[in-house]
């Protein structure tokens, strides 16, 4: 196995082990319960938000947002910084790609772990941040206008390899890579295939929604 092959496979494995910390079981335990006995049984932020309510939804979406940012930055400043050459920029892509595979597949709760959305919005903050942010106006959009997070997810996930096709079209931002859509497009196939129940409670009209407080 060559030198650069080990490196990437370094940079994966690392970015799956970070991204594996399944913080929305931990902070279950911490209030005395399995999350994944309850509500949905997802340790994602939706669930424990409703489960245990907004002190603890959003510091578990911080969290897994936060577990998506660190080690593509960390990966990026490493390669800007000449610590590590990776001329070809596939390090950070493979860093995303392993956080959300990790937190998705967590090696820690026998590879059942959550649906990815806001470790992926953290990857994608550092990644492409354009695309990101529209996807965001999407899922804003149609979250407020049909109180569903699962539809609102899956369409903000679906969009995103368009997104980054747009901005380089149109010259928005940095230009994304080959290597770059690829991996919006991997993602959001992966955050699609992790709805697939929602879906499916979509269409016979069973999902739970956020309903409007008074």
């Amino acid at each position: 196995m060559s030198q650069e092959t080990m490196y990437y496979l370094s940079v994966f494995i690392g970015a799956y082990l970070i991204g594996s910390i399944p913080f929305g079981f931990i902070i279950g335990r911490l209030n005395g319960i399995d999350i994944r006995k309850h509500g949905s049984g997802n340790i994602g932020a939706t669930n424990i938000l409703r489960t245990l309510g907004k002190q603890w939804g959003i510091p578990c979406f911080a969290l897994d947002f936060i577990k998506g940012l660190a080690p593509v930055l960390i990966v990026k400043y490493l390669v800007s910084s000449n610590i590590i050459t990776d001329s070809s920029m596939i390090a950070p892509v493979l860093a995303a790609m392993g956080t959300v595979v990790g937190h998705i597949y967590t090696i820690f709760l026998k590879f059942k772990g959550g649906k990815g959305i806001a470790t992926s919005a953290g990857c994608l903050i550092a990644l492409a941040p354009y695309p990101l942010l529209i996807a965001l106006i999407v899922w804003i959009i149609i979250f407020y206008s049909s109180r569903y997070v699962s539809l609102a997810s899956v369409a903000a996930a679906a969009i995103l390899p368009l997104n980054a096709l747009a901005c380089n079209f149109f010259g928005i931002g940095e230009k994304a890579s080959n290597a770059e859509i690829i991996v919006l497009a991997l993602l959001g196939a992966l955050a699609v295939f992790r709805h697939k129940s929602n879906i499916k409670k979509l269409l016979n009209g069973t999902e739970n929604r956020f309903e409007k407080k008074a």
